[in-house]
């Protein structure tokens, strides 16, 4: 059986290596233009070419969403953009507008042409329609079953690759196309600016009394009806493999460096645990616990998801200290400060294929030498003693539950 391809996000540079080296198949980025997040810091002309190479440096294939719907005068501009990503090396394009798709098969031939979940395809005749297009992928709409996504691959072209997204946030709107943001504060879903407004808390108010709210409660739990869990199938990737699934897909190109090592990280061991026929060793399973998260569901893959109405806040029990960047082989390491802590704090390490491990934190210095009991300055760079080698890019995080904030 042919092994989950892992699709990680890269919202800039830093997201982008540190998904590389924690195991990632491929990552998805965007340009400047035509890209869903305009939140995550995303690449320049100058910069996209210099991720492109870093990713097949490590074997890492390179997805660039153009999956906005342009208008006019966007589109206009598709063709010099879409060439520039052939430039680049860019492998595939992840569209979701039949003109962009249209023009990427004239001015970016080289590349694939993978079919967006903004297009909402939910069933067999659709993602068929896609292939006979053109289409090297199809990325399903989040609200199918396992067994319609079953059904899909039973039924259309066995060279059409299917992908899923198997971990992250979900949106209460039919596969992210959500009108609310639009209409209540300006800001276009469909061009990466959602202001989130299913996570706000909403109260009922009678027109005739004007400044009288009236809580709205469901079960009596709370107001957030409209606030959805976020996926996480790690515990289901025999299932996503058994139903003829090509590549799964991490959500989070706006989320931290942390989340896009540790998630992925999680996922590239378990995969190659079912993939191998072992057990899922259950601290990688753990690690996703590890980052700032809202309850987990399975998503649609076994029915509704169900909301979570007591509030909207995250669950974060963990929080990132500092970040190795060399370490010699008698475990002194130069690291970055990410968050403070002191000599002597309980911390853990974990780190491109590296088991976590559990740690005090040891002698610090600055780089002049001087000893350090807290390093205080963000991204302050100093040296501290580690119980073993680790390896570049390593993490070092402590618990300590932020979820209230």
């Amino acid at each position: 059986m042919k092994k989950l391809e892992l699709l990680s996000p890269a919202g800039d540079m830093e997201r982008l290596e540190m998904a590389v080296l924690y195991g990632a198949d491929s990552v998805y980025l965007a340009g400047t233009s035509f890209g869903m997040r305009s939140f995550a810091g995303n690449f320049s002309p100058e910069e996209l070419p210099k991720a492109v190479k870093f990713a097949h440096d490590h074997g890492v294939r390179c997805h660039v969403t153009v999956n906005t719907m342009p208008r006019n005068e966007e589109a206009a501009q598709l063709p010099a953009y879409l060439e520039q990503l052939e430039d680049a090396g860019v492998d595939a394009l992840i569209l979701a507008d039949l003109g962009a798709f249209t023009l990427a098969g004239r001015y970016a031939p080289r590349c694939q042409r993978h079919i967006s979940t903004q297009q909402s395809v939910a069933n067999y005749a659709c993602a068929q329609a896609w292939f006979d297009l053109g289409a090297q992928r199809v990325v399903l709409a989040r609200e199918l079953s396992l067994e319609e996504i079953h059904t899909i691959r039973r039924k259309v072209d066995p060279k059409l690759e299917i992908e899923t997204f198997g971990h992250g946030a979900m949106c209460v709107s039919y596969s992210g196309r959500c009108l609310l943001s639009n209409y209540m504060t300006g800001r276009d879903s469909n061009r990466g600016a959602c202001a989130q407004p299913c996570r706000y808390q909403y109260a009922l108010m009678e027109e005739k009394r004007p400044g009288e709210y009236f809580p709205v409660f469901e079960d009596e739990k709370g107001t957030y009806i409209l606030n959805s869990r976020d996926m996480c199938m790690i515990d289901h990737l025999q299932e996503l493999m058994d139903a003829g699934i090509d590549c799964i897909k991490i959500e989070g190109r706006a989320k931290s460096a942390y989340y896009a090592a540790i998630v992925t990280g999680a996922y590239r061991h378990c995969i190659d645990d079912v993939s191998a026929g072992r057990p899922l060793d259950p601290v990688w399973r753990d690690e996703v616990e590890h980052v700032s998260h809202r309850l987990y569901s399975t998503g649609f893959y076994f029915g509704q998801p169900g909301q979570y109405v007591e509030h909207s806040r995250y669950i974060r029990q963990w929080q990132i200290c500092a970040k190795v960047l060399s370490c010699d082989e008698n475990g002194l390491a130069l690291c970055s400060l990410h968050n403070k802590f002191r000599c002597g704090d309980p911390l853990e390490a974990v780190g491109p294929d590296l088991r976590p491990f559990p740690l005090r934190a040891g002698i610090m210095a600055d780089l002049e030498g001087s000893p350090l009991e807290e390093p205080k300055t963000p991204q302050m760079r100093f040296t501290m003693q580690l119980p073993k080698a680790v390896p570049p890019r390593s993490i070092l995080r402590r618990a300590v539950d932020l979820s209230a904030e």
